[in-house]
């Protein structure tokens, strides 16, 4: 697969040195990523980006600096990464980038915002994930339950790691799946859940894999969970607050994210599942003492998110954004233990996966 990827990214190379051959200005044509071309499939139920390209020449001014970045962090790619089989974070390859063009005073890159967005550029080019290209990201998620994991030649037990459980890497296609024995997954945005169901002994009890992250999802989690759906055929649960923000952490897993619109086929889990905190939970557990107040920054996006192609005609959802509303409060998960400590555990969330009272 390396081999492959290594000549996707040399025929990029070399139709730009065909076109200098030909004394031609050089130009990248690439898929836009911007709002006016994303769209959402309904047939596949996912975000994905549109049929407009724009391009980018070298003797254009105003498009010379992020040639040369495009060229530069390919280059990189190619050359120190795949040829050499090893990975390198983002931050890596910033600084491997952050070289002054001989004869100016001018760097290729002066800010990491550059050399990241040059690397989502090449990947809407060729058609290769960041992950394919052999670099990472920051490490911000944990997995604990029945499932044992191959690591890079290691057997990882997630089973026996404590309930800190496994410190899910960035790149997650790597991982191989040994042996699993649970009935569905549990994804959480506060790792302070993850950490009160860990406790609890949640995941053995009811014989299923419970991952976190620490607020939105990253990209190696969303694989992980879509892997997990796709390979080994198991529902994915999501767990969230009751607020637009949880809302919309659903959304970005179920149906994708304009930001990574283009990565849509590899991150996107059509068929998972809200469980989380809802207005109907606020009333049938008696939550309105700890309800927050809904800022205009709440509202606003109440509104934005209501309107969604994929929310705007979902019935269970409107419901939900209108209760909020109504309410003028949201409540967050730890409002549950006001409850008792492990409410959530040996009541709520066991009472509601039964009942399958899932929003979706």
């Amino acid at each position: 697969m390396v081999k492959n990827q290594k000549n996707i990214l040399k025929e990029f190379g070399l139709k730009i040195v065909e076109q200098l051959k030909k004394a031609k200005n050089p130009e990248i044509t690439f898929p836009l990523r911007n709002l006016s071309n994303i769209v959402f499939d309904k047939k596949t139920r996912t975000l994905k980006l549109g049929d407009k390209t724009g391009t980018r020449s070298f003797f254009n001014v105003a498009h010379a600096k992020k040639f040369l970045q495009t060229v530069e962090v390919a280059s990189i790619l190619k050359k120190e990464l795949l040829e050499s089989g090893k990975h390198e974070h983002l931050r890596g390859v910033f600084y491997m980038a952050k070289r002054t063009i001989p004869g100016t005073n001018v760097n290729i890159v002066d800010d990491q915002v550059e050399s990241d967005k040059a690397l989502e550029d090449l990947e809407v080019i060729t058609g290769l994930s960041r992950e394919q290209m052999h670099v990472s990201a920051n490490k911000m998620g944990s997995i604990v339950g029945n499932i044992v994991l191959g690591d890079s030649g290691d057997t990882i037990d997630c089973s026996k790691l404590g309930k800190g459980g496994y410190s899910i890497p960035s790149i997650t296609d790597e991982l191989d799946f040994k042996k699993i024995n649970a009935k569905y997954v549990l994804y959480m945005e506060k790792a302070a859940i993850y950490e009160r169901l860990s406790e609890d002994r949640f995941w053995q009890k009811n014989n299923c894999i419970l991952v976190t992250s620490q607020g939105q999802t990253t990209r190696g989690i969303r694989r992980l969970l879509q892997r997990l759906s796709e390979e080994k055929d198991l529902p994915i649960y999501v767990l969230c607050d009751n607020d637009i923000f949880g809302a919309y952490i659903y959304s970005v897993v179920k149906y994708g994210s304009i930001a990574l619109a283009h990565a849509a086929e590899r991150l996107t889990i059509p068929n998972v599942k809200y469980v989380g905190v809802t207005c109907d939970d606020i009333i049938k557990y008696d939550l309105k003492k700890q309800l927050i107040k809904l800022t205009d920054q709440d509202l606003a996006r109440i509104k934005q998110v209501s309107e969604y192609e994929w929310f705007k005609n979902n019935k269970d959802w409107q419901r939900q954004f209108k209760m909020m509303k109504e309410l003028n409060g949201k409540v967050e998960i730890q409002a549950l233990a006001t409850r008792g400590i492990s409410f959530i555990s040996e009541v709520y969330l066991p009472n509601k996966i039964k009942n399958k009272e899932f929003l979706e």
